[in-house]
Formats: structure tokens, C-alpha cells, sequence
């Protein structure tokens, strides 16, 4: 729900850039009056055909009339929308309200040359997410049996479709509320789409540098230079209006006199001429920009405004953008071998993707990749990240066949919901490593729309860890991860065998390996290395094989010192022998070696035959301990989304809205006691029954209604659980005791101002606990678990987590906090009922996923005993839905 649009005005959100089916952009926005002659320009461009399909004639221009009325609505009743490439209008999508209100007639026209793009998709998809702010549940078409395409765009949109023919027409109708079909529906559009064109900036055909220059050192020389001698295989130009021969190879004055089209412009030249340099590459048709160019976010708000300006202008013609202050790209593909970057070699070819936020940053990334010897397939270096994001890498990722593990360095996330989604996804099947500095927070790249989190602290690394992220914190850790999982196979378990030449260093690895959680399964100190090569390697080779055949072994480490006649790379051929042979991962930590000569941190070997490598045994055992755990995740049966019986959404939503319809701005409404247990009765959660009192004769006769026991309590927030401070009093067994006590409780609360009191009935004894949920503007929908009391209010126990949460997430969610162990018995203690927590956790995340118009939910205290939970008090708040960052409508980051 949102504030209701007046005087022509629509919601901001509803305006968004869009990444199309072939991985080009597009502007969606609101339709305008102003727009009247750009829509007749479409509709006189359309062919008959198209115009016919539409109208089920044939219109050779549209009326004056017919022109106020398609570009004149409402923006609730009536609501159109507008995807223009260039400013050029290629795609109309409108509904109009019914006699129904919940109901409302929907129809597109797609201009002929940009049919197939997906823009029927995407406009469908924004049109039902404004119905629903408007509080439109069902759309109808009406379309021309022929009219197969369209047919199609409501078919393959993963609803319910229900149809029949009558006079010729085919009549379409189905409930647009969000199914977990039309869910996967809609991130499978996403994901080809974002893959598609981060594929077409790393694969490109043809590369054009703007601002090339013959002098040397400056950017655009370097990346010319890169360019050719990492042998790009495509056709590669040099644009500069003030020479006539760069690199060997005749310049252009401008990109225009290229003689073919160029897919990629690499733009380094200063700030101020970028947006002249853009506008030349959308007459061109270029596809995608890589900006190494500084003075944009790093240049104040001046900055900020022409970063914006960047991205708007480059978007709406179709192209995305890398950077601005982009270090560059590289692909080691050898059909493509593009190295656009300062990189001054094109890396190792390898497997491991690589993605960095800042130019600086990626400079130490690459280095220290470059100096492990780690291969790699792509890296992406995304400066400012104005446009093309980690989240677009991951989508490339997932697909490319060559990449088998990725690392990021974030210094943000700008949509850490979307990032939660597409992480867990690619963890899946390929290691996903982010090292992410303590001090980085939470917040939004600069230059984007501006957004503040209020989720907790914890939240986000509770999401990195759901999501099977291998979380680290340095660039070194993130190379130490790379090592073992680009070329190692994944440890079955977290048995580990050590292996070393002293006995002291030996125990060091063991303890280490201990204290990172790894069992010990052997440990096999003082080997002998001395004896010479051709006795000790074969010796080495079958100790290992042995341990490594051992059911209780899932990965070896080999802690060694320098030995007598042997050399690193001897040593690390037969370790990784051992580990191809057994299947299982192999390290190795080479300590006490002084000569700078020898290699011994990295990647030893090629291919197959290729072993990490550390000079620190501390290192190795944590980024091993780092994979065991990345393994594990991966191993387990994660569960399913599934919405828990007796849930409705429709029933929920349509009181939200309600409750809705007289708040305004960023007001929120408190819900009270009797609107709190209908809403949660919609999910099958029920709050112990409470009645407020004027006077003691009231309290009895509430008590009487309700049944005795009682307990007496304040409805003062602050108050309500303190038996302490005397705000409740508990057992109260008749009517005598109860007018006593609420003439002792006014007594003793006067000091408090005279809060209201209420009795309830009594519950049967648990521990107590809290839950907790809110919609974060970044993180969307969090919530929150702890054992209430001083676990939350002194110590911040809780576990935090952001939904959905499949049936492995409530598990973990529920033993996540430190006092959790208090739940399965504790000094003598009974267990409680864990699965009845789990349900209501479930329960709750599913209410929250549902409705971003909950702004803050909590239960305090649950109750949990032997058997079930009982909520004593539950609060909740409302506001209009603020723009979840991952909605059911695709748009680009802003």
C-alpha cells in the first residue's frame, strides 16, 4: 500500500531502469499527457499487423480523444506504463479498473521492432506490483487468437490462467498475487536477462578505446597496450581526434568513422568530457561501457550528479555500465583473451572469477591472485559500481562453464536481499568467498538512491552465513579460501590428517586444527625427509595414501620444514598425487624457508597436479576449517520454502489495507490488541487472551470471563514483564486476591505515571522467549530470536535471520543464539517443546516475507513448556510498504 497518487503524481518507485531478455536497458516509467505525441509517433511506427492485434482494427492514427484518454490516467484507477530505449517510446502496457474494483482489464503494444525483447514480460510484471499498491487482485485481457506472442507473455507469466473463446476472442483472467511459480518465473527472466548482458561486456567482438593516447604511462595508453598484447581476439580501435596513429594501428577521430559496429567502449577521458563520449557510443549502438574515468562519486556531490546523469543517459540507451574509476575487465577465455585493464599481464587461465568494488582494491586482488598463481577466468573491477554490480557477476557465474569458484571484495551491498537470493543459489554449486571489513557496515554504494539500514547488528553476517557465503575479512583470506576450493576437491567431512617432519610443529597444526573446530582423525609428526629423494617422496606417498584412505580422513595438511635434498615442488607433486588419487583435499604449509628464490606460498604445480600452498600453517588450517564448514552447508538438505497450513495472505492483506487507508507519510499505526489477533490469526498464530479494566469490579469480571487463574500486568511496554519493579503479578486465584492486588499494583506503579493494567490468563510455566521482525529499507524483512531477559537485553543474544527460511533455516534459526542450550535441558531443567518454537518461527516469516506493510512485529514473552508456546503479548506497527529492494517487479539498481 502506498500514499494514493493526486494531482497527476505517481509513487518514485514505479519508475525503474530494466535489463531486457537480450541483455540491453530500457527506462520503464509512468505514462505522461506529455507523451501524447510520442505515442502517436509509436503508433503511426507499428505495423498493421501490430495495430491490428491490438485494437482488433486497423487505426491509421489515433484520436485526439483516444490520445487524452491512453496518456491522461489516474494512477490508481487507471495506470500505464512506458519502456523507452533513447527516449524513444517501444513498449505500452496499461490496466483500467473494472466495475469490480478488485478487478482490472489489462493490454500491451510492443513496437514490431523490439518484439521478443521481453518488454511485454516486464511491463506485466510492474503493472500487477502497482495493481497491488492500488488494491487490484485479478487482471483480465481480451486478445485475438492469432495474436500468439502475447498469448504467450500471460501463459509463460507463471500464473493460474483461466480462458475460454467467446466471439473471437480469447478472454484471459487470473489472480496476480505473487505464486512461488511466478516467483521462479520472474528470477529466471532476471537471471538470463543480468547473465546476458554481463556476458556480452565480457565476451565482446570488437573494442574501442576512447581516449587512447601514444603517451606513455597515461590510462589510456595502458589499456590500449593491455589490449593488444593480451591478444584479443576480436577487432580492436583506437579513438583520438588528435592523432592519426596509435599502437602501431591507424586512430579515429571519433567512434563513428569505425568502419563496423563496436560492442565495447573502454572510456578514459577526463570527467568532463564523459557525457559528450557517451552520447557518441549510443548513436554507435555500443553495448556496454567500461569507465576508468575518475571524478564521479569520489568528486562530492558534483560527482554524485554526474555519476547519476552517467548511468541515467547509458541506460536508457540500451548500453550497462562498468565503473565509473574502473580498474577494467578481463577475460581469459582464449576465444575472447581480453584483458581491458591496468592489469599488466593477462592473468593465469584458471577458474576462479573474481569481482572487486574499488579500482584500489582490485589492484590488490589481482596482485595477490597473480602472486599465489591463481588462475582465473573473469575479473571485473567495478569502481564506483553505478551500474554492474557483484550481484550481475553472480548471475554471469552461475552459467559460466569455466568458473568453478568466485571470490568478491565488497565494501557494499546495495541489495543485500537480492544478494542473499542469488548467493544461496550459485553456493549451491559453486564456492561463493566475500571478504567484507567489519568496519564496511551496511549501506549503499555512493551515488545511488539513498537508503539506511535499521537491521541489527549481526543481521547481515546472519544472511552471509544462510546464504553458505564462505565469509572472510581480508584479501589474503580470500586468496588463502581460492587456493583450496579453485583447484582441491570439497573435504566429505571434517576429519583432517596432519602430516609433519617435527613433533612440536605438528602438535601447533593440531591445536590449531582443534581450536577451527576440525576433528583430528590422524596425526603423523616426525616424518622423515632427510633420507633423500628417492626414499623419503616414495615413503611421503604412501603414508598419505594410507591415512587418506581411512574413513575418519576427509583432508590432509603437510606442515613441513625445510628437508635435505628435497625441493618445495618435488613435495607438493606428490601431495597433490595423494589428493587426486583419494579425491580429497590436500594443503600444504612450507615454514622456515629463507631463501626468496623458492615459491612457497601459492599454487605449486599445474593443472591437476597443482597443490596450495602456504607459508604459514596457521593460514591453511583456516582456509581448510573455512571450507569443511562451506562443505557442510552444502551437503545438508537445505529444505523447502513451504507456506505453512492454515495461512492466508489474501485475508491478511486485505485487513493491512484497511488498517492502511488513514496512514500517512512515514507514520506508523499500533495495532490494537483485538486487530493484532485477527491479522495473526490469518497465519495461525494465536496471542493468550488479555482484557483491559477501569476499575477492580471490571478486573473481576474480565477475570471471570477468561477463567482463573490470572495474571495481573501493566500494559506499559517498560513494565509489563518486570516482576522486579512490580508491573506483574502472576497465579491469582480469585476475586478477593484480585481487587487486592490492583489496589497494591496502582499503589506501587504511581511512581510510573499510572499505566493501564489488564489481567490474562495464566499460562502454563516455559522458558521464556522473544521474537522479533522488522522491514529493513535494505535488507528487507529481518527477524530476530533470543531467550528474553537479560540474553537480549544485556548481552544481545539473537539470532538474526532474513526470510524466506526454508525448514533448515528455522533449525538453525532456533539454536542460533548462545542460550539457546537452555531449550534441550539445562542444570536439571526440563526440554521444552523446540518444534512448537520452530513453528511459530516459521510462521512468522512467512507473515513478514508476505507484508513489507509490517514495519515492526514482536512477541514478548513466548512462553515455550513441554508442550507448545504461548504468546503473552504481541505489538505490532504498520507504515506504508517502503520499497523492498527485492519486490516483485525487476528493476535495476538506482
Amino acid at each position: 500500500m502506498v500514499d494514493q497518487p493526486v494531482d497527476g503524481e505517481y509513487p518514485e518507485h514505479w519508475e525503474a531502469d530494466v535489463v531486457l531478455r537480450d541483455g540491453g536497458t530500457a527506462h520503464l516509467r509512468p505514462i505522461h499527457p506529455s507523451d501524447a505525441d510520442a505515442v502517436q509517433a509509436f503508433h503511426m511506427g507499428q505495423s498493421q499487423n501490430s495495430i491490428y492485434m491490438r485494437f482488433f482494427a486497423f487505426k491509421a492514427r489515433l484520436s485526439s480523444k483516444e490520445l487524452k484518454r491512453f496518456t491522461e490516467v489516474d494512477y490508481r484507477d487507471r495506470v500505464a506504463f512506458v519502456i523507452t530505449i533513447g527516449g524513444e517510446i517501444v513498449g505500452i502496457g496499461r490496466y483500467d479498473r473494472l466495475d469490480d474494483p478488485a478487478e482490472a482489464e489489462v493490454a500491451f503494444n510492443i513496437a514490431d521492432a523490439h518484439q521478443g525483447r521481453g518488454i511485454g514480460s516486464i511491463l506485466l510484471e510492474h503493472l500487477a506490483a502497482a495493481a497491488h499498491e492500488n488494491g487490484i487482485r485479478r487482471f483480465s485481457a481480451e486478445v485475438l487468437p492469432e495474436n500468439r506472442k502475447m498469448l504467450m507473455v500471460f501463459s509463460d507469466a507463471g500464473y493460474d490462467v483461466k480462458r475460454h473463446f467467446d466471439d473471437g476472442v480469447v478472454s484471459l483472467e487470473f489472480n496476480i498475487d505473487p505464486t512461488e511459480r511466478s516467483r521462479a518465473v520472474m528470477e529466471s527472466r532476471e537471471h538470463r536477462a543480468e547473465a546476458r548482458s554481463v556476458r556480452d561486456l565480457l565476451t565482446p567482438s570488437s573494442v574501442a578505446v576512447i581516449g587512447a593516447s601514444r603517451k606513455w604511462g597515461t590510462v589510456g595508453y595502458q589499456l590500449l597496450e593491455h589490449i593488444i598484447e593480451g591478444g584479443f581476439r576480436g577487432s580492436v580501435y583506437a579513438i583520438n581526434p588528435e592523432a592519426l596513429e596509435l599502437a602501431g594501428m591507424m586512430s579515429f577521430g571519433r567512434l563513428s568513422e569505425v568502419p563496423e559496429p563496436v560492442q565495447l567502449a573502454v572510456v578514459a577521458v577526463p570527467y568532463e568530457e564523459v557525457a559528450a563520449v557517451v552520447a557518441d557510443c549510443a548513436a554507435a549502438g555500443v553495448k556496454g561501457l567500461v569507465v576508468a574515468s575518475a571524478g564521479f562519486a569520489d568528486d562530492g556531490e558534483r560527482g554524485l550528479a554526474r555519476q547519476r546523469d552517467l548511468v541515467r543517459q547509458a541506460r536508457a540507451n540500451g548500453m550497462r555500465v562498468i565503473g565509473p574509476a574502473s580498474l577494467g575487465i578481463v577475460n581469459t577465455h582464449p576465444d575472447v583473451s581480453l584483458n581491458a585493464s591496468m592489469a599488466p599481464a593477462m592473468p593465469l587461465r584458471g577458474s576462479l572469477g573474481l569481482f572487486s568494488q574499488s579500482a584500489a582494491i582490485g589492484v590488490s586482488l589481482y596482485a595477490a591472485s597473480s602472486r599465489r598463481r591463481l588462475g582465473l577466468s573473469t575479473f571485473l573491477s567495478a569502481g564506483n559500481r553505478a551500474d554492474v554490480s557483484g550481484n550481475d557477476m553472480m548471475q554471469y557465474w552461475e552459467d559460466d562453464a569455466d568458473t568453478s569458484a568466485v571470490g568478491l571484495y565488497l565494501e557494499s551491498i546495495g541489495n543485500p536481499r537480492k544478494f542473499s537470493r542469488l548467493a544461496r543459489r550459485l553456493a549451491r554449486i559453486k564456492p561463493v568467498i566475500v571478504a567484507k571489513s567489519d568496519a564496511m557496515g551496511l549501506r549503499l554504494p555512493p551515488g545511488h538512491a539513498v537508503r539506511t539500514t535499521q537491521a541489527p547488528a549481526g543481521a547481515l553476517d546472519a544472511m552471509l552465513r544462510q546464504s553458505g557465503v564462505i565469509r572472510v575479512e581480508t584479501i589474503e583470506q580470500l586468496v588463502d579460501v581460492a587456493q583450496v576450493v579453485s583447484g582441491q576437491p570439497l573435504p566429505a567431512g571434517p576429519g583432517l590428517a596432519i602430516f609433519s617432519n617435527s613433533q612440536a610443529l605438528g602438535k601447533v597444526v593440531a591445536d590449531s586444527a582443534a581450536s577451527h573446530g576440525l576433528g583430528i582423525g590422524q596425526v603423523v609428526a616426525g616424518v622423515d625427509l632427510d633420507a633423500g629423494q628417492s626414499v623419503a617422496l616414495p615413503a611421503l606417498r604412501s603414508a598419505l595414501l594410507a591415512a587418506l584412505e581411512s574413513d575418519a580422513v576427509h583432508a590432509a595438511v603437510a606442515a613441513l620444514l625445510p628437508a635435505r635434498g628435497l625441493t618445495v615442488d618435488s613435495i607438493a607433486e606428490v601431495l597433490a598425487e595423494c589428493s587426486v588419487k583419494s579425491g580429497k583435499p590436500v594443503v600444504a604449509a612450507f615454514t622456515g624457508i629463507l631463501d626468496p628464490s623458492v615459491y612457497v606460498e601459492g599454487m605449486v604445480g599445474a593443472g591437476e597436479r597443482a597443490v596450495p600452498c602456504f607459508s604459514n600453517p596457521g593460514a591453511a588450517v583456516a582456509a581448510l576449517a573455512a571450507v569443511v564448514r562451506y562443505a557442510e552447508w552444502v551437503s545438508r538438505d537445505h529444505g523447502h520454502f513451504v507456506e505453512p497450513e492454515g495461512c492466508d495472505p489474501q485475508a491478511a492483506r486485505a485487513e493491512l489495507e484497511a488498517h492502511l487507508r488513514d496512514v500517512k507519510g512515514e507514520q506508523l499505526k499500533r495495532l490494537d490488541p483485538a486487530a493484532t489477533r485477527s491479522l495473526l490469526g490469518h497465519y495461525g498464530i494465536t496471542v493468550l487472551p488479555s482484557a483491559g479494566f477501569d476499575s477492580p469490579d471490571e478486573a473481576v469480571e474480565a477475570a471471570e470471563a477468561l477463567g482463573w487463574p490470572v495474571a495481573l500486568k501493566t500494559t506499559d511496554p517498560s513494565l509489563r514483564h518486570r516482576l522486579d519493579l512490580g508491573g506483574v503479578r502472576l497465579d491469582i486465584q480469585d476475586a478477593e486476591s484480585l481487587r487486592l492486588n490492583v489496589l497494591q499494583m496502582r499503589r506501587i506503579l504511581s511512581r510510573y505515571g499510572d499505566p493501564a493494567l489488564e489481567v490474562q490468563t495464566m499460562a502454563p510455566v516455559g522458558q521464556a522467549c522473544t521474537f522479533r521482525a522488522i522491514e529493513d529499507p535494505l535488507l528487507g524483512p529481518v527477524i530476530s530470536f533470543g531467550l528474553a531477559g537479560d540474553a537480549v537485553n544485556l548481552l544481545d543474544d539473537w539470532a538474526h535471520r532474513v526470510p524466506p527460511l526454508s525448514a533448515a533455516d528455522v533449525h538453525d534459526f532456533i539454536r542460533g543464539p548462545r542460550a539457546a542450550r537452555k531449550l534441550f535441558g539445562y542444570q536439571g531443567l526440563p526440554a521444552v517443546d523446540v518444534a512448537a518454537l520452530e513453528d511459530l518461527a516459521g510462521r512468522l516469516a512467512w507473515l513478514k516475507d508476505s507484508h513489507p506493510e509490517i514495519a515492526l512485529l514482536e512477541f514478548n514473552p513466548v512462553l515455550c513448556g513441554a508442550s507448545g508456546a504461548v504468546i503473552l503479548a504481541a505489538d505490532v506497527r504498520i507504515g506504508n510498504a517502503a520499497q523492498r529492494t527485492d519486490s516483485a517487479r525487476r528493476a535495476m539498481l538506482g
